[in-house]
This record gives structure tokens, sequence and C-alpha cells, in this order.
């Protein structure tokens, strides 16, 4: 059986939608605002729906995931299915069949002044206060990045 917590997070930049979805997903951007969870965070893939991506540090560890939904300036969704270890996917442990598939899903809105970006994380229990601590991090790197001529 699954066992996820959903995670919410959400922050206001002060930036048009175009710039923080671009920068955000961005191989230079998306290695600035990831490093508030493991310094030289880089992916591997496509953004675009139905494609994988490897999520992955740089021992080469990770997790495979594959975009779920891709509506350019509105929604991404990141559906989980695995960690790689060693540079082998693993979707069939008990380390992962415990909580995958789990979703991250990233909504952008146009507000006053800027972009509210919401973010709803399934993660599995044992993370929660590692996402606590790193998301309101990654959202400040993320704002500053953004907001930056």
């Amino acid at each position: 059986m699954r066992n996820v917590k959903q995670l919410n997070f959400s922050i206001v930049i002060n930036a048009p939608v175009q710039t923080v979805w671009q920068r955000m997903l961005s191989d230079v951007g998306y290695r600035q605002w990831t490093s508030a969870f493991c310094e030289g965070s880089y992916f591997k893939g496509s953004w675009q729906q139905g494609e994988t991506m490897r999520f992955l540090s740089p021992s080469g560890d990770g997790m495979v995931a594959t975009i779920a939904e891709h509506i350019p300036l509105e929604c991404l969704s990141i559906k989980h299915l695995g960690f790689i270890v060693a540079g082998v996917d693993d979707f069939t442990s008990d380390k992962v069949t415990s909580w995958a598939p789990a979703f991250e899903n990233y909504r952008f809105r146009q507000v006053d002044g800027g972009t509210e970006l919401s973010i709803e994380q399934e993660i599995a229990p044992e993370y929660e206060q590692y996402m606590q601590d790193s998301w309101p991090k990654a959202l400040q790197k993320l704002k500053a990045l953004c907001e930056q001529n």
C-alpha cells in the first residue's frame, strides 16, 4: 500500500509567468534553484508530456519520472516512478513500491505584480522534514533568479 504525505508550498515572484517558467525549467536555472536540495543537482530528459526525466545528483544517483502533464505557462506534473542507484533504475524494491508513483505538481498563476507558483508534492514520510526545510530555500533561490534582470 502506498504511503505518502502531501506537502504544499507557494511563493509570489515579482516576474512574469513566462520568466518564472523559463528560468525554473532551463538547465542553468534548474541547477541554481535545486541546489537547495542537493548541490550539483541536474536533470536529463525533456519536460514534454509523456517524456522520461532523470533528476540526478553529482554522483548520478537520483529519481526517474515521467512528465504526466505539461501545459506551458500553466502547469507541470511530474510522476516519480523510482530511484536511480549506481546507474540502475529501481522501480520494484520495497523502498520504491512503498511510495511510487508520487506526483510533484507545479501551478503558475498570474497575480498583481508577478506570478504565484504553487507546488503540491507527494513524498515518502521519511523525507517530510527534509522537504519542509529545503523547499523554502529552493523557492527563495528561484525568486532571486527570476527577479534579477
